[in-house]
């Protein structure tokens, strides 16, 4: 008899037809739970966008690893010298001007209009939850694609200044991207609006992120706790896999979406 390693080395084909049909059935399981829900969210952070060309600020080669936050990512370091802030800034803006909404932003969209997802909460900063079709956006930390003088107020869009390194205001100022820097707090009616909304949701989609960073991170905990399902996409497990999710779909976010929405479009023709 062969034992279970020599199985999977002489039947690679049968193990990887076993574990696609085994997502094939949880994603099904998914779309029933968002089907039959009265009120669905979203959780998103990096994950969902690195499809879309955005790396994580996080990761190995990222921002973080190449600039001190400490010394780049603060809100008291961007009044001090902002036209330094902007060897960073640049970079960030360059990438997410470049970037495009992939099918999980896509998807969300398609949800949306469909009437099974209410709210997308977003750590991302990219508006390509806005460029893929969802209207109604929870932005953790702003969003870069509009700017701010910190003095005068005024704000602009990136159309409006172009290419110019740093770019000013007509006063004169530096301008700040509308992002929260470190330092700076959350908007509080994103904060409270993402809570009531889940505590009273049916269930939550929790996309491209490992939920942990705070304040977002507890999130899929006040859902859990109101009874939600609790629907998980990343590319490897998180803390939340083994505590809070009840359907882990393992993948990248475009491609386990993309089939999420066809399921659910599928059972919607079945009614």
């Amino acid at each position: 008899m062969l034992d279970a390693y020599q199985f999977v080395i002489q039947h690679p084909e049968m193990i990887r037809e076993s574990i696609s049909t085994n997502l094939q059935g949880e994603i099904r399981r998914a779309a029933e739970i968002l089907c039959q829900s009265q009120m669905n969210l979203a959780l998103t952070g990096a994950g969902i966008s690195v499809e879309s060309g955005i790396p994580d600020f996080r990761s190995a080669g990222g921002l973080w690893e190449r600039y001190d936050f400490m010394e780049y990512a603060t809100i008291s370091a961007f009044r001090a010298n902002p036209e330094k802030i902007w060897q960073m800034l640049a970079e960030m803006e360059d990438v997410v001007r470049r970037a495009k909404p992939n099918p999980a932003h896509k998807g969300l969209g398609r949800l949306e209009h469909m009437g099974l997802l209410h709210t997308v909460i977003t750590q991302n900063i990219d508006n390509l939850h806005q460029e893929g079709g969802s209207t109604r956006v929870i932005e953790y930390h702003g969003n870069s694609k509009t700017l701010s003088c910190l003095w005068c107020k005024r704000q602009y869009g990136l159309d409006e200044i172009g290419d110019q390194v740093p770019p000013r205001c007509t006063c004169g100022k530096v301008l700040k991207p509308d992002v929260i820097f470190f330092g700076e707090a959350i908007p509080p009616r994103a904060l409270d609006e993402s809570y009531d909304l889940a505590s009273s949701c049916g269930s939550l989609l929790v996309i491209g992120t490992s939920a942990q960073v705070a304040p977002a991170n507890t999130i899929p905990g006040v859902a859990k706790k109101a009874g939600a399902g609790i629907i998980e996409i990343n590319v490897e497990p998180t803390l939340l896999t083994s505590s809070v999710t009840d359907i882990f779909l393992q993948g990248r976010a475009g491609e386990i979406m993309a089939k999420l929405v066809d399921e659910v479009e599928n059972l919607m023709r079945q009614e």
